[in-house]
């Protein structure tokens, strides 16, 4: 006998639960970040608009069974960003608000990289880059072969693309025509300490991936209507796998964090937190 679940419906018009869901997890996890004085909110900022879009928008999911088999899978292969993804499982009601409390404290199941043994709506252990886009491709695998109807997502940051398993991935997503995958690229620009142009030129970002035999989309990373026009339109309209480039602003929404490197790990003062806190309404 199949076992009774109820999947999270989304609105006819997610949009204003979406961004009232953003900037909910803007503020909490700069607040998680300020209390355990450890995190990367530069990069929660930029993928943030991203997973709100996903969760209150897109994905079909169960948190009360968070393996039921016909969920969506999502995978945040920028598994540092655990400000991010921690906000987004809790408000999607992975988990309760006040497990956050916890974040990055001894013992805690939310730790600084995300760990499926841990924490209920988490695919996969992330955290290594370059791991999450080559899980997601095997996820898509299975889904094709056995004809499984889940969509598979997976968010990547763009330095992240510096590593060569993603490349030889998105070969082979290209070469099965995994229209059931989506990538999205969060294109902030900045890594640890530098401009990725900077470090290892990925441009032009767009042509590499459809040279691998992609469909190509970009958009503004932080304009939830565009995301969710792209993000969830029908997989049966394309017979290729999709890449999102989703041109973002590292640290977006608190004005002396954005577009600065610092902030890939930096951790606020009192009077910074209380600037940002203001800044986020």
């Amino acid at each position: 006998m199949t076992s009774q679940h109820s999947t999270v419906t989304h609105p006819n018009d997610p949009l204003p639960m979406i961004r009232e869901k953003a900037l909910w997890m803007r503020r909490r996890a700069f607040r998680m970040v300020y209390e355990a004085r450890l995190g990367h909110p530069g990069g929660d900022f930029s993928a943030i608009d991203t997973l709100a879009t996903l969760y209150f928008g897109v994905l079909r999911y169960d948190p009360a069974q968070p393996a039921w088999e016909g969920r969506d899978r999502f995978i945040m292969s920028k598994g540092h960003a655990t400000g991010a993804l921690y906000t987004a499982l809790a408000a999607a009601g992975y988990f309760p608000e006040d497990w956050l409390n916890s974040y990055m404290q001894p013992e805690s199941m939310l730790n600084g990289h995300p760990n499926r043994n841990y924490l209920p709506g988490v695919e996969t252990n992330t955290g290594p880059l370059g791991h999450g886009v080559p899980v997601a491709t095997g996820i898509a695998i299975a889904g094709q072969v056995t004809g499984a109807g889940y969509r598979t997502y997976v968010l990547t940051g763009d330095g992240e693309l510096q590593e060569g398993s993603n490349w030889e991935s998105a070969m082979t997503a290209g070469h099965r025509k995994l229209r059931n995958l989506t990538l999205i690229v969060d294109r902030n620009r900045l890594q640890q300490g530098a401009e990725t142009e900077a470090t290892n030129g990925l441009d032009p970002l767009d042509d590499k991936f459809r040279a691998f035999g992609w469909h190509v989309e970009m958009v503004d990373g932080h304009d939830h209507a565009a995301l969710l026009d792209v993000l969830g339109a029908p997989v049966g309209a394309r017979e290729k796998p999709l890449c999102v480039i989703a041109n973002t602003v590292k640290g977006k929404g608190v004005s002396f964090m954005e577009n600065q490197a610092s902030w890939h790990h930096g951790i606020p003062n009192t009077e910074q937190f209380n600037i940002a806190m203001e800044e986020l309404v």
